[in-house]
């Protein structure tokens, strides 16, 4: 690999680990560099995560020593979280993922939609919201399905599950951000585990882009957590707004 290839690739995880604190879809940033630099798609994806946990790891220590984390959510979810992306992970060579492009894509700009026209969301807590029937069904979203879409796809994951803890619990934007960072670093470990049991991690890389990664992440949740709620809501909207057009490249131009 070309000392310039390598230079784009650090860079790429400083920023992705930014973007990956604040709101998540760092890997909008990571995966596409790491195509560029020859490697295959199941590569990309594997060392992708290989770098991805360390970051996200950081940010989650780094919110929960300012913010009181509900584990009641976070706990079970995560440890779900492993065992569904790994699931999701063993079934990517298995699943096109153009048949889950269109489905990602409506999902995205259902996510534009609902933050747009409820301004309000994430702004504030709402503590009333959580009963244990919600408790329970976002456990499920978030350590189920999200976790088993990470493993087998990934874009803008963290973006859902910050909306599904918004939606479902009430949690402003920034508590949302951390819990989502506890639940990132479940879907990373069972994914990781597969796809370096299978051989498909280059190590050196992942870990050489880690550093990166963890820099970015930590950059990003202090910013997060000194500005509030209302700046992961605009990074959000951008996150949205720039994987909406990746992916609609990869479906319309593929």
């Amino acid at each position: 690999m070309e000392a310039g290839e390598l230079i784009l690739l650090l860079a790429a995880a400083l920023a992705a680990g930014w973007v990956d604190a604040v709101v998540g879809g760092g890997g909008l940033l990571q995966l596409p560099v790491l195509l560029l630099a020859g490697l295959t798609p199941v590569q990309a994806l594997a060392t992708n995560k290989s770098a991805a946990i360390f970051g996200t790891a950081s940010a989650a220590v780094t919110y929960a020593r300012r913010i009181k984390l509900d584990r009641g959510v976070a706990v079970p979810a995560g440890l779900l979280a492993v065992a569904f992306a790994g699931l999701g992970a063993a079934s990517a060579a298995m699943l096109d993922p153009d048949l889950l492009r269109p489905l990602v894509l409506a999902a995205l700009l259902g996510v534009a939609a609902f933050v747009t026209l409820r301004p309000s969301l994430g702004r504030l807590p709402h503590p009333h919201l959580r009963t244990a029937r919600r408790v329970a069904a976002a456990v499920a979203v978030a350590g189920m399905a999200i976790a088993f879409y990470d493993g087998i796809l990934g874009p803008g994951t963290g973006t859902f599950l910050i909306i599904a803890f918004a939606a479902i619990l009430g949690m402003d934007f920034v508590r949302a951000s951390a819990t989502a960072k506890v639940i990132n670093v479940g879907t990373n470990l069972g994914a990781l585990l597969v796809f370096g049991a299978q051989g498909h991690v280059l190590w050196p890389l992942g870990l050489a882009m880690a550093v990166c990664n963890i820099a970015g992440a930590q950059l990003g949740a202090r910013m997060a957590l000194r500005r509030g709620a209302g700046f992961v809501r605009v990074i959000m909207l951008c996150v949205v707004a720039a994987l909406v057009a990746r992916l609609g490249y990869d479906q319309f131009a593929g």
